[in-house]
């Protein structure tokens, strides 16, 4: 058996965004030795790209605004499929996460009077989005990062990424996992393991994501048994730049709407105006002049359809674009230089200005953005308790982007912040209370051998030397002659028809025919994969990394792809153009998609029931 490393732990946390670091905390502060996993360095975690706030009702802005008022809108902007446990846990908890990690040192910036200052958001009823300029992901890093290394217990292990989940008798007992610059293998023996990864954007072509999302906790966690939930609800994010072609899909934060940009099409025309759902329709300005009461900041005045949750605005923005309304680079245009002094701009909002004085060379203090929808965010993931984090596998846990159950059919901005933090606790606590309750079990040696062939199979597909026939002295074959003779498959080409098919089929709109055309492709693209090769050696081996990310992908894909399909309705960030409307009996369903002994199975599983009188708040007009 190929040499590797052990390393015993209490609990396993695998990924080191603010999810994983808030988990690896709570599972030291209550006793457990912790070996915390980062894909990448210490810090770099994709946690940083939130730049508009995090969610909490403290009621800093505005006094109206109450744990029950972020519930009701976090369910409604889920479209009634948020686990309404997990939003009411969230909606209760997020003010105390947030003054816990002032107690840390977070820098939020303050009112007048010294407090938490709270900014609007997509979706927020009211002003609740705590903020450090439009760099809040990279405070909460620090901040939790900071804690992580002075507290006790916590081992972090960068650049390591686990490939695969090692069990007996139905639990997880530890993980299989290479330090991505030598290629030497360890295996973590743990007494419970906390998944928190992110997300799944890398298999898309147009991202806000970093080069860590690919999927590796769902697919971990499926191949180890668990069930997925909500896969088809992938977020795009309305505001990506769409110019130049270089940084498309770079997010362009929420806070720039929310603190006053417009959106406008190719005409000058404010078109949000004409996208206002129903449900939002007693709370949203229907007009420029009541618009403008809310930028002006008077009492009682409704936010303006630019803070329409996320599905509406990218919808909207697509549909201007499809009618020949669109900027000239395929979006619109986003304005904040005719609402704000370039002060107020600079000093809000300083890495936005940065980063388009820099990647496009645009002062926006002086001239709108070009915006477009990027894939953004995933609603699906990993089903898990409410209470506990704990998914379907025992031992296995899971929190943040890489869990699912909060956010339903849509996620509200700002609330990815705050779920990581208050989940990410529960996850911790909940891995813990596992590893101290249930004595630890070794894996087997056999598991451990099958996991690391598995791991090295791309270095073992190469092809012998070959002559061309009848020419024992001639040319060797070329790799991509190699390739045609079914020796190898470049998993950088797989990767981009991957992207191709999801961007293609499975993207912000959607029919049966494409989708069952994508999975068909899915399917075919799999059947690559067994064919890959990696050339070199282990150290420092990109093209190895993304061959094992591969198979993280392609599941999660189909997943995503299988769930959508047996989705008949448009829902939140799911639009189905062959069944435009709600159904009623889809909305009281989730999908659920599992291992089933013919391959991937997706199943309808009911709603858990809400209580009446949290029903009844939910289904008020305005409050």
């Amino acid at each position: 058996m190929e040499d590797f490393e052990t390393i015993e732990c209490d609990v396993l946390v695998v990924g080191a965004g603010g999810a994983g670091l808030r988990a690896a905390i709570a599972a030291s502060e209550y006793g457990a030795n912790v070996a915390l996993v980062s894909k990448s360095l210490l810090g770099k975690a994709h946690t940083v790209m939130a730049e508009g706030g995090v969610a909490a009702a403290l009621g800093n802005a505005d006094q109206r605004d109450n744990w029950k008022v972020h519930f009701r809108d976090t369910i409604r902007g889920s479209k009634n499929l948020a686990n309404w446990e997990m939003a009411k846990i969230h909606a209760e908890k997020s003010p105390e996460r947030v003054r816990e990690l002032e107690r840390w040192g977070a820098v939020f910036d303050r009112t007048d009077k010294g407090k938490i200052s709270q900014r609007n958001f997509g979706g927020h009823r009211y002003p609740r989005l705590a903020h450090v300029g439009d760099r809040t992901g990279l405070e909460i890093i620090r901040t939790l990062q900071d804690h992580a290394v002075h507290t006790d217990n916590i081992d972090i292990f960068m650049e390591c990424t686990v490939c695969d989940i090692l069990k007996s008798n139905d639990r997880t007992v530890g993980a299989l996992a290479y330090y991505r610059s030598s290629g030497k293998l360890v295996v973590f023996e743990a007494g419970s393991i906390v998944l928190a990864t992110g997300g799944i954007g890398k298999a898309y072509r147009v991202t806000s994501n970093s080069w860590e999302y690919t999927g590796d906790g769902h697919a971990l966690a499926y191949l180890a048994g668990a069930d997925l939930v909500d896969m088809e609800f992938v977020q795009f994010h309305p505001t990506g730049m769409v110019w130049p072609p270089s940084v498309k899909g770079t997010l362009v934060t929420e806070g720039v709407r929310g603190e006053g940009g417009i959106l406008v099409n190719s005409e000058d025309e404010r078109f949000m105006f004409n996208y206002i759902p129903e449900v939002f329709a007693a709370e949203t300005a229907k007009s420029e002049d009541e618009a403008n009461a809310w930028l002006r900041g008077e009492e009682g005045a409704m936010r303006p359809p630019e803070l329409l949750t996320r599905d509406v605005v990218a919808r909207a923005i697509m549909t201007e674009v499809k009618e020949g309304r669109g900027s000239p680079h395929g979006g619109a245009f986003l304005d904040i230089a005719s609402r704000q002094s370039p002060d107020y701009i600079k000093r809000k909002l300083p890495s936005m200005y940065h980063q388009f004085k820099e990647l496009a060379t645009l002062d926006i203090t002086k001239e709108p953005m070009e915006v477009g929808p990027t894939t953004h965010y995933m609603m699906g993931g990993i089903k898990v308790e409410a209470s506990t984090a704990a998914s379907t596998v025992l031992g296995l846990y899971a929190a943040g982007e890489a869990a699912a159950g909060m956010h339903g059919a849509n996620r509200l901005g700002g609330n990815s912040l705050s779920d990581l933090l208050v989940f990410g606790k529960i996850a911790g606590q909940s891995a813990t209370n596992f590893a101290q309750e249930n004595s630890k079990i070794a894996p087997h040696g056999e598991d451990i051998e099958k996991s690391i062939t598995k791991a090295l199979e791309p270095f073992e597909r190469g092809l012998p030397e070959r002559r061309m026939p009848n020419y024992p002295s001639g040319p060797r074959k070329s790799t991509h002659e190699l390739g045609k003779d079914g020796g190898e498959e470049n998993p950088y080409q797989i990767h981009q028809e991957l992207q191709e098919i999801m961007e293609s089929h499975v993207g912000i709109v959607r029919t049966g025919e494409e989708l069952e055309k994508g999975i068909q492709k899915l399917e075919e693209l799999k059947k690559k994969l067994p064919n890959m090769h990696s050339k070199g050696g282990r150290e420092y081996n990109p093209g190895w990394h993304l061959s094992l990310d591969l198979h993280n992908m392609i599941i999660t894909s189909l997943a995503l792809a299988r769930a959508a399909l047996e989705r008949t309705e448009s829902r939140g960030a799911h639009t189905r153009l062959d069944f435009p409307e709600y159904d009623d009996e889809l909305g009281k369903v989730n999908m659920v998609v599992r291992p089933g002994t013919g391959g991937m199975a997706v199943v309808r599983s009911p709603l858990p029931q809400m209580p009446a009188e949290l029903k009844e708040y939910v289904l008020k007009e305005a409050v």
